[in-house]
């Protein structure tokens, strides 16, 4: 605390928590990217709205930017502090503040957990039906500013489907409550919607008001092996017609060797080039009998290789582990990370493209693919071989990125699809958006943030 504009917010908010070891600093000050060394001035824990405010005063003042920071599960480098930032970290104000059984809402501390989320609704026979693997440590702050998505899109959507009202302290300590929690509102502008996905660029989540919805009707859990790509897509329009689809998820030969590695246990004997795990009501006979005239006419056709239905939750929960055990099981090699999406309509065309353009640009590195193919969703992750430097390693990556985000503009694709801009992305936001766009959306960054305080150089300079 011997830096005068340090010594002046401990003076200010004297309750304030303020962290400035080196281990603090080093583990609030990355996220799951770990390609930027940490080096934020300090780490402050607000316990009330009233701090947060005090924080973004007191950072106006000083001229200190801001990195608003939740789980730091994110891919692309958006709660990275490496600058000498203050990282604002919303981990203590966890709780759940409220719920109105009339309104089916919970409202919520932005420092929550996905997973307790989810037991608070089942508490009260209810669902916050976005899910994904992270939900042990991602917090619900950043799952709003990342706008995530999940194994369960098809269904429900993303994150911004399931946000009935925000509260928020914008980038000059201003405090505005969005919405309300109100099913119909077209009196003007919804600020609330502009805010879900803005990476902590425009303000910072101090409240949130999820919609909650009925338990899902009990459902089947189902592993499929495919004889190649371009049974993907027909396997899932033959089982989106027959069947009420909850999630469709795809992997490789090569994730699934790199799951069983890491301690999954294997579902078949055979080995396959793409599986797919998928997961349906299944609440009679009727479904159950409809699954199985899909899955035999996939045969028939030479679409399905082989399958396997789950008999019990354990079953299920093991063939849900070959998909969402992936990303943990790749962490050690450094994968560089791109999450992508396209129409689904697009998807065949995209996938024989761009599998030839990284068939072409990696001849020597593993690449693992996986995503959420029912939305369109891919995720591709480039291993870093021993013998390669980091720095030669991102390079020939970014490269490649470069290429694949000039694909994805002529599919109409994007460039992020869950995890955010950030830093990583940045330079590829043009892509996505037009010269119009963003520069609008640095109009709007002005308004919400006049000094420029909130994330600076995430999703745009």
């Amino acid at each position: 605390m011997t830096r005068p504009a340090l010594a002046d917010l401990a003076h200010r908010l004297p309750a304030l928590r303020l962290l400035t070891d080196a281990g603090d600093l080093e583990h609030y000050g990355r996220d799951w990217t770990r390609r930027w060394t940490p080096a934020p001035l300090a780490i402050a824990l607000p316990a009330s709205v009233e701090e947060v405010q005090g924080i973004v005063r007191w950072a106006n003042e000083h001229k200190v930017a801001i990195v608003p920071s939740g789980g730091r599960t994110g891919l692309s480098g958006g709660a990275v502090a490496a600058h000498g930032e203050l990282v604002l970290s919303l981990e203590r104000m966890n709780r759940v503040l409220d719920f109105d059984a009339v309104d089916r809402t919970l409202t919520v501390q932005p420092g929550i957990v996905l997973e307790a989320v989810h037991a608070a609704a089942r508490e009260h026979g209810l669902i916050y039906p976005v899910d994904f693997a992270a939900r042990g440590s991602c917090s619900m702050g950043g799952n709003i500013a990342t706008n995530a998505g999940g194994i369960r899109v098809l269904r429900y959507g993303n994150t911004r489907e399931w946000i009935a009202g925000l509260k928020v302290v914008t980038g000059n300590g201003e405090w505005l409550d969005l919405n309300r929690g109100l099913i119909k509102n077209s009196s003007g502008y919804d600020f609330r919607q502009l805010l879900i996905g803005s990476e902590g660029t425009l303000g910072i989540v101090v409240e949130a008001t999820l919609r909650l919805t009925d338990p899902t009707p009990a459902s089947q859990v189902m592993l499929l092996a495919l004889p190649d790509m371009d049974a993907l897509m027909q396997v899932f329009a033959s089982f989106r017609a027959h069947l009420s689809l909850q999630a469709f998820e795809f992997f490789t030969d090569v994730a699934l060797w790199h799951v069983l590695a890491h301690g999954a246990q294997r579902a078949m004997d055979s080995e396959h080039p793409y599986y797919v795990v998928t997961e349906f009501d299944a609440p009679d006979e009727h479904a159950q009998a409809a699954a199985l005239a899909a899955f035999e006419q996939g045969v028939e056709q030479g679409l399905i290789s082989d399958g396997v239905i789950a008999q019990s939750e354990a079953q299920a929960a093991t063939l849900w582990r070959l998909r969402e055990g992936i990303t943990e099981s790749l962490a050690p090699h450094k994968p560089y990370k791109n999450d992508i999406s396209v129409r689904i309509s697009a998807v065949p065309a995209f996938l024989h493209e761009i599998q030839a353009l990284l068939a072409r640009e990696y001849p020597h590195i593993e690449v693992v693919w996986f995503g959420h193919i029912g939305d369109g969703n891919l995720h591709i992750n480039v291993l870093k071989p021993e013998a390669l430097s980091d720095a030669d390693f991102i390079a020939q990556c970014e490269h490649v990125t470069k290429l694949l985000a000039e694909t994805l503009q002529r599919h109409g694709g994007s460039i992020s699809a869950e995890h955010g801009i950030g830093l990583v992305k940045r330079p590829y936001l043009e892509s996505t958006h037009s010269a119009e766009e963003i520069a609008l959306m640095r109009g709007v960054k002005s308004v919400f943030d006049p000094n420029g305080i909130l994330n600076p150089g995430k999703m745009f300079l």
